[in-house]
C-alpha cells in the first residue's frame, strides 16, 4: 500500500503541471515538454531524498535489518523506477491523451476544479497575511520543535506491539523444595482456570519443565473471528485469578511478536557484580521492594533465590573405622537403598525385568529418615546409620547464575496493563541507580535487550538519514540554505505523528514499526518543500522578488501537494482498517504515516514559505 502511494506521486506532479500549462493555452505537446522540464530537477531531488531515507534502513543489521531490508530496497527501487517513468512515459502520454476539461463539460470535473480554484485563492490570501507576520510563524515553528521532545517523553515505548497470536502461557514456580506432585497440584489449578474460558480451544501442561518445581501451561484460543476477547484482554484477567493460587508464583505471558527475543518473560533486568551472591541478593531485594512499591508490575521474580534447603550427611570416619568399615562400604549401602540402580534382570513369563533395589516411599519422605537405615559392620552386625553419621541442614541459593562472566541476578517481570516495556525498564533502572552500590552494573536480557539495542539503532538511522538528505539536497540545489528550508517540514510532520502516538490512539506507542514510519516521513514530507523551494528559485531567476516568488510557488504547487498527500493517506487506509494476524503492527505504521503527512502538510504550506523568506538567497538580485 505504501509503495502504491509513493509510485503515483511523481506521475501526479507531472500530470498536474502539464494540465496547468494546457489550461493556460499551450498545446498538449508544448505543455508536456515544458511541464517535464520544470519538474526534472525537483523529481530527481525527491527521488534522491527517498532513496537516501530507505538506504540506511536497508543496510541496518539486527532485528530491524531482518524485518525491513526487503521493505527498504523494494521502496527505493520502486521510487527510482517511478521517477524515470514520470519524466519519460508520463509526459508522452500527456501529449497524446490529456485534454483540458471545461467546467461545463463534466459536472464532477467542474465541481472539483471550482473547489480547487476557491481553495487556492483562500490559501493565497491567508499565506499573504501570515508572511506579514513572519516572527509569529517563526515562534510557531519553534513551539512545534520544542513540543516534539515533550510528546516523545509522554509516549509509551516498546520493542513491538503485542500481537494476538492465539495463545496465553502460564509459568508456575513452586517452592524450592517442592516435589513433582506438589508442583502438579498447583499447575492443575492453572489448568482449571484456563479451562473456564470459552475462548480456550486446547490446553497443554508440562510439569517439571525447568526443574521439578516449575510447570508450563499453555492455552490455545479459537480463531479471531469466533471469539470476543483478544489475548491482550485475557492475559491480565488470568493473571488476576492466579493470585488465589497459594504455594507458588504464577506468571501469565504471551510469546514475543518478533523472533529472536529469547526465552522467558518479556522484561528481564540483570544486575551484575564481582561480589558474592549473598551481597548481590541484598541489592536485588532492595530493587524488588522499590519495584513493588511502584505498582507498575503484575509479576516480579528474581532468579537468585537463597531459599533452597540443603541437607548434608556428615559421616564420622573414626566410628566407621571402629566398626571395621570404609567410606566405600557406607556409600555402597546407601546407594543400594536410594540410587535406583538395577542389579540384574529376572525372567517372568518369557519377559525380562530389571531388579531395582530401593527403599519404600514412606521411608524416604524426608531427609532425617536416612539415619534410620541400617548398615552391616565387618563383624556381621547391623547398626543404624545414626551411629556413624548425622544430618546437617543449611539454606543455599537455588542456582548461581552468571551473565557475561560476572555474578548476576535477573529480575523477570510482567508489566501491569497499560504500562509499556520502556516505562517498566526505565522504572527498574531508576530504582537500581538509587540502590546499587559501587561495583554493580545493570544490563538486559531476552526481549528487553532487543528493545534497548533496536531503539538506539533506529535513532542513529534517523539522524543518519537526515544528514544524507541534507548533503544530497545541498549538491542538487548547490546551496546549504535551501536544504534547511526543505527540512524544516520534517519536524512539522513528526509532531503530527507524535501527537497521536503520545495520546496512545488505538494503543499505539513508540516501537520498531512507528519509528520506521517516522523515518519514512522524512522523505515523504520533504517532497513538498522541494517543490515549493525549486519553483520559488526559478521564479526569482525570472525576475520576481523573493516574496512574490514564494507566494506564487506555494499557490502553484498547492494542488499537487494536496493530491500527493491525499494519495498517500488513502494508500495507507487499508493498514488502519486491517484485522487479524499482524493488524496491530500495520495499524501503527499506517497511523504514523497518515497523521504525520496530513498534519505535516498543513504546517508545511505556511512554515516553509516563511522560512524561505528568512533563509533563501535573493536570486533576483543575483541574476540582475
Amino acid at each position: 500500500m505504501l509503495a502504491i502511494g509513493l509510485v503515483v506521486d511523481d506521475a501526479i506532479i507531472v500530470v498536474e503541471n502539464v494540465y496547468r500549462h494546457m489550461e493556460e493555452g499551450k498545446s498538449a505537446w508544448d505543455a508536456a515538454i515544458l511541464g517535464a522540464r520544470e519538474l526534472a530537477n525537483p523529481i530527481i531531488a525527491i527521488t534522491v531524498v527517498l532513496v537516501a531515507v530507505y538506504a540506511p534502513i536497508g543496510f541496518m543489521g539486527g532485528l530491524t535489518g531482518a524485518l525491513f531490508t526487503e521493505f527498504a530496497f523494494s521502496l527505493a527501487g520502486a521510487v527510482t523506477i517511478s521517477a524515470v517513468i514520470a519524466l519519460t512515459l508520463s509526459p508522452m502520454m500527456c501529449s497524446k491523451v490529456l485534454k483540458v476539461s471545461h467546467n461545463g463539460e463534466n459536472s464532477l470535473v467542474g465541481v472539483v476544479n471550482r473547489l480547487f480554484s476557491s481553495l487556492e485563492k483562500k490559501y493565497k490570501n491567508i499565506l499573504h497575511s501570515t508572511l506579514n507576520y513572519l516572527p509569529v510563524t517563526a515562534v510557531f515553528a519553534v513551539i512545534i520543535l520544542v513540543s516534539i521532545s515533550f510528546l516523545y517523553l509522554t509516549s509509551q515505548t516498546e520493542l513491538a506491539p503485542q500481537e494476538d497470536q492465539g495463545i496465553v502461557i502460564a509459568q508456575v514456580t513452586g517452592a524450592a523444595n517442592s516435589s513433582l506432585q506438589q508442583t502438579q497440584l498447583n499447575s492443575d489449578q492453572v489448568y482449571k482456570i484456563f479451562k473456564g474460558y470459552p475462548e480456550a480451544q486446547n490446553i497443554f501442561q508440562i510439569d517439571g519443565a525447568n526443574g521439578i518445581n516449575t510447570s508450563i501451561i499453555g492455552m490455545g484460543l479459537i480463531p479471531w473471528d469466533k471469539r470476543k476477547l483478544t489475548t491482550n484482554q485475557i492475559q491480565p484477567q488470568v493473571q488476576e485469578q492466579f493470585k488465589d493460587i497459594a504455594g507458588s508464583k504464577v506468571a501469565a505471558f504471551q510469546p514475543p511478536s518478533l523472533p529472536g527475543g529469547g526465552k522467558g518473560l518479556p522484561i528481564q533486568f540483570v544486575i551484575q557484580t564481582t561480589e558474592d551472591f549473598y551481597q548481590l541478593n541484598k541489592v536485588v531485594q532492595s530493587i524488588l521492594d522499590g519495584a513493588r512499591a511502584s505498582k507498575l508490575f503484575m509479576y516480579l521474580d528474581p532468579d537468585l533465590k537463597i531459599d533452597q534447603l540443603q541437607t548434608t550427611l556428615v559421616l564420622n570416619r573414626d566410628k566407621i573405622s571402629q566398626f571395621g568399615l570404609t567410606m566405600q562400604d557406607v556409600g555402597n549401602s546407601l546407594g543400594a537403598a536410594l540410587s535406583e540402580g538395577y542389579i540384574n534382570y529376572f525372567n517372568y513369563y518369557g519377559r525380562s525385568y530389571q531388579v531395582i533395589p530401593q527403599t519404600l516411599r514412606p521411608q524416604r519422605i524426608n531427609a532425617n529418615q536416612i539415619l534410620n537405615y541400617y548398615i552391616k559392620t565387618a563383624m556381621g552386625d547391623v547398626i543404624p546409620l545414626s551411629t556413624v553419621a548425622k544430618i546437617k541442614n543449611e539454606v543455599v541459593p537455588e542456582s548461581l547464575n552468571h551473565f557475561q562472566q560476572l555474578n548476576s541476578a535477573t529480575i523477570s517481570a510482567i508489566a501491569a496493563p497499560g504500562v509499556s516495556m520502556g516505562k517498566a525498564l526505565d522504572t527498574l533502572k531508576a530504582i537500581a541507580q538509587k540502590n546499587i552500590p559501587q561495583g554493580y552494573t545493570i544490563d538486559y536480557a531476552a526481549q528487553s535487550r532487543q528493545y534497548v539495542q533496536e531503539g538506539s539503532a533506529l535513532v542513529m538511522t534517523f539522524f543518519l538519514a537526515l544528514i544524507i538528505i541534507f548533503l544530497s539536497l545541498s549538491a542538487l540545489f548547490e546551496s546549504f540554505r535551501d536544504p534547511l528550508i526543505v527540512l524544516i517540514s520534517v519536524p512539522m510532520s513528526i509532531c503530527g505523528a507524535m501527537l497521536f502516538i503520545s495520546l496512545g490512539v488505538g494503543g499505539a506507542g513508540l516501537n520498531i514499526y512507528t519509528e520506521v514510519g517516522l523515518v519514512t516521513l522524512i522523505g515523504l514530507i520533504s517532497k513538498h518543500g522541494i517543490l515549493i523551494v525549486q519553483f520559488a528559485n526559478d521564479l526569482q531567476r525570472s525576475g520576481k522578488s523573493k516574496r512574490e516568488a514564494v507566494e506564487m510557488a506555494a499557490e502553484i504547487r498547492l494542488r499537487p501537494i494536496l493530491m500527493t498527500t491525499a494519495a498517500m493517506v488513502l494508500g495507507v487506509i487499508p493498514l488502519l482498517l486491517a484485522t487479524g494476524a499482524g493488524a496491530i503492527s500495520r495499524f501503527d505504521i499506517g497511523l504514523v504515516i497518515s497523521t504525520g503527512i496530513s498534519i505535516g502538510t498543513l504546517f508545511t504550506l505556511f512554515v516553509v514559505p516563511a522560512m524561505y523568506m528568512y533563509l533563501a538567497e535573493d536570486h533576483a538580485k543575483k541574476a540582475a
